[in-house]
């Protein structure tokens, strides 16, 4: 669907702003989004956009009507796994797992099949199915060597699911391997892998003492400021010569 110029172009700021603020400021990026929505209902990228603002304000609901709205108008399924993941924000895991079994997985390239995957996975933990979650995990991307985009999370997934079943060895190695593959810092695996060999990440100063040390080296700061320009201005003087009457080089 076509706009006229003008509004096209406030639509288009106001998708800007929210794919800028989405991770940082999800609720001013909501607010941007519902902007968009009033001025453009009818395109599917403003829909969309205004599900994963939902989503990422967890107004699971709103995002699920947004992404089907999305869904009709474009005929796509690769909002099929961000959907099935409303459905457990819900508190319905069993039709997230429904929508897992479904033909539209099957039209999902390798990324989506991927994240459908994670989302299946934790359908089953929220029914309490743990061993099962950890099978569904396990698959030929997982054993994989190559590190793709979805590599960390998967492996970071399958790693916090052990643990939860009580294998913490098997945990251990697989944060280590998610850490490995996250060289985005997009999971705490770094985190995990730490608490679980037993280190403690310790502020070395309070709050108050921050506060002092930053002020000091401001004060510090200040002097040498201070230094820099008292040699500048003796480095000026001494271009007009001596001034006590001495006479150099004698």
């Amino acid at each position: 669907m076509s706009l006229p110029k003008t509004l096209a172009e406030d639509v288009a700021r106001n998708l800007v702003m929210v794919a800028r603020l989405i991770d940082e400021d999800p609720e001013q990026a909501y607010a941007y989004a519902r902007i968009a929505l009033r001025l453009a209902s009818r395109v599917a990228a403003v829909r969309e956009a205004a599900g994963f603002a939902a989503y990422a304000t967890q107004k699971y609901a709103e995002a699920l009507a947004e992404f089907r709205a999305a869904r009709r108008m474009t005929g796509s399924v690769e909002l099929w796994p961000v959907m099935a993941d409303c459905e457990r924000g819900l508190g319905r895991p069993e039709r997230a797992m429904a929508m897992a079994g479904e033909p539209e997985v099957q039209k999902l390239d390798k990324a989506g099949q991927v994240e459908m995957r994670l989302v299946a996975a934790g359908a089953r933990r929220d029914m309490g199915q743990i061993d099962a979650a950890i099978v569904t995990l396990q698959s030929p991307e997982l054993a994989s060597n190559s590190v793709q985009p979805w590599t960390p999370r998967l492996r970071y997934a399958y790693a916090d699911a052990l643990l939860e079943a009580g294998r913490e060895d098997e945990a251990r190695e697989w944060f280590g391997k998610a850490m490995e593959a996250d060289k985005d810092g997009a999971t705490d695996a770094s985190d995990r892998l730490a608490e679980l060999d037993g280190v403690e990440f310790v502020d070395a100063l309070s709050d108050d003492e921050a506060d002092d040390v930053a002020g000091l080296a401001g004060l510090a700061g200040e002097a040498a400021e201070s230094r820099e320009t008292a040699r500048d201005d003796d480095r000026e003087d001494g271009e007009d010569g001596p001034v006590d009457g001495s006479v150099t080089g004698q």
